[in-house]
């Protein structure tokens, strides 16, 4: 009944309208930039404690 254009044109047309995006300052996914970061963290704070116990039971 009433004229809809198919979502990928609209995508296509939102996409368009968005200004350029500037090399390097730009991560695609919010919630994956915030899991990256999360583990990244999660695995160096567990090296430091794993070698902080390592050293102390064989010093």
């Amino acid at each position: 009944m009433f004229y809809r254009k198919p979502i990928e044109e609209r995508i296509a047309e939102r996409q368009a309208k968005l200004r350029p995006l500037k090399e390097g300052k730009h991560f695609e996914h919010g919630p994956a930039k915030f899991v990256f970061i999360s583990l990244i963290t999660i695995v160096v704070l567990v090296h430091f404690v794993g070698l902080a116990i390592v050293m102390h039971f064989y010093s």
